[in-house]
């Protein structure tokens, strides 16, 4: 079982296999690619080299023969001697010294004709035809005394064609087969690490679809895999946590739904048992724990509705200024009764686009936050101005303040600073959350910070209605 998994881990995948063509072909292709070249560069620019060569041998060959037949006046001397012409080649050529002669200038490749037209040295053309042969006139002065022929190095080359042909194959099937085992184990290497990082992310995503949110992947290195690797750890934190946040969501829920519906059982109850009349007080009592869930599932509702993109909204051009000022003097009882003194300086005029109900909704969360956990007699300042394009909102009160590390937390849903749930010190937790869905739903932002009067300080920031 050992080894099968072992084998597996081995086998290449599907991304290594074509990996593995692909750097194949293109070895295969540069090598062909190199051949064909190599030919092109013989047939063309080393045969014109050669052409050349072979010229300045036969003008270097034909000054020692005219020189030879300035002395003997004649060419009589080698025609009853031909076995000198190849020492007199070798000699002129500056080869005597040489054990073997270059084969581009052996004494079979020249030949000799006299002025007459007469061969002295015939050329040794075998199969050749001689009259493919260059010639190149000698004179002694103003006198012609013959002329030397010399093969083509064209000619001289496809003797050697042949075996010139085979080694070049020879080699090429080497270089081809060194390739492809390079290619083989490059593309080996490169399928297993391919292979067991993808085989690795492809089980971690497994695993993380079935709802194993804890997998995480190493990351090694700085390429796209490792990169991927971190954006897949990502993914999985960002997935646990709001797995987590849904479990504290629906845990917070049902705690916040229990206590009111636990208060209504109890005095129903009462009621039956005859402990409580049923009168028109015990029945309000009723109608207030009713009120209280309503408005419960209603936030609930609005909260559901802006996860979902859904929350209904009419952004129209509207006057922030005339807005907040109207709900501030409408708080002005609501104020007085929690023990807050307002101060307010608020810029007329300043128009954004808004939903004018929603807003006043913002307004009154954010004053039921401000007097059930403002200390009285307290203060609540707001100031509404104009920066940089954007209508900005800041709303402080007065102590109790807020931890620093709390601040973040405060938007949360069910979130309370002092961790308590009981009802004595605000409400369900939700309206912050709902502030914050509604000012998003604006296009705006809402930041808590310290406030100066020692409590906590709320900027809103809007687009004005120019800048949109």
């Amino acid at each position: 079982m050992t080894m099968l998994t072992a084998i597996r881990q081995w086998r290449p995948s599907r991304l290594g296999l074509k990996l593995f063509v692909i750097i194949l072909s293109v070895n295969v292709a540069i090598s062909a690619s190199m051949f064909l070249a190599v030919s092109y560069s013989i047939d063309r620019g080393f045969l014109d080299y050669l052409n050349q060569a072979q010229e300045r041998r036969a003008t270097l060959l034909a000054d020692g023969l005219v020189t030879r037949w300035e002395t003997q006046q004649s060419w009589e001397w080698l025609e009853q001697s031909p076995e000198r012409w190849p020492f007199i080649v070798r000699f002129e050529l500056g080869q005597e010294h040489r054990d073997r002669p270059s084969p581009l200038g052996e004494a079979r490749d020249f030949s000799l004709r006299a002025e007459d037209g007469r061969f002295v040295v015939p050329p040794n053309s075998g199969r050749e035809n001689s009259g493919n042969w260059h010639w190149l006139t000698l004179q002694s002065g103003e006198t012609t005394i013959g002329s030397l022929g010399f093969r083509p190095p064209r000619e001289m080359m496809e003797r050697m064609e042949s075996r010139f042909l085979e080694r070049q194959q020879r080699n090429l099937v080497l270089i081809v087969i060194s390739l492809c085992v390079a290619s083989l184990l490059l593309a080996g290497g490169l399928s297993w690490w391919l292979g067991r990082r993808t085989r690795a992310l492809a089980g971690a995503t497994l695993r993380l679809t079935e709802g194993d949110y804890h997998t995480r992947l190493p990351e090694r290195g700085r390429d796209e895999l490792s990169r991927l690797a971190r954006d897949f750890n990502v993914l999985a934190a960002t997935l646990e946590a709001s797995r987590d946040a849904r479990a504290r969501w629906v845990s917070d829920t049902a705690h916040e739904l229990r206590t009111p519906l636990a208060v209504l059982r109890g005095e129903i109850e009462a009621m039956q048992d005859g402990i409580r009349p049923l009168n028109q007080e015990n029945l309000s009592s009723l109608a207030q724990e009713v009120g209280q869930l309503e408005r419960l599932v209603a936030d609930l509702r609005l909260l559901s509705q802006s996860d979902a993109g859904a929350l209904d909204i009419q952004l129209a051009p509207m006057d922030l200024s005339d807005c907040l000022a109207s709900r501030l003097a409408d708080a002005d009882r609501w104020l007085v009764d929690s023990g807050l003194t307002l101060t307010e300086k608020i810029e007329p005029g300043i128009m954004i686009r808004g939903d004018a109900q929603r807003l006043r909704q913002l307004w009154n969360n954010l004053l039921d936050n401000s007097c059930a956990y403002t200390q009285p007699p307290g203060e609540l300042r707001v100031t509404l101005t104009t920066q940089k394009g954007e209508a900005v909102v800041t709303w402080e009160d007065s102590t109790p303040g807020v931890p620093e590390g709390e601040l973040a937390r405060l938007t949360e849903r069910l979130y309370r600073v002092e961790g308590s749930r009981s009802r004595a010190s605000g409400g369900s937790g939700l309206g912050l959350s709902i502030a914050s869905a509604l000012v998003n739903a604006h296009g705006a932002t809402l930041t808590p910070s310290p406030s100066t009067l020692g409590g906590l300080r709320w900027t809103l920031r809007f687009p004005l209605l120019a800048a949109n």
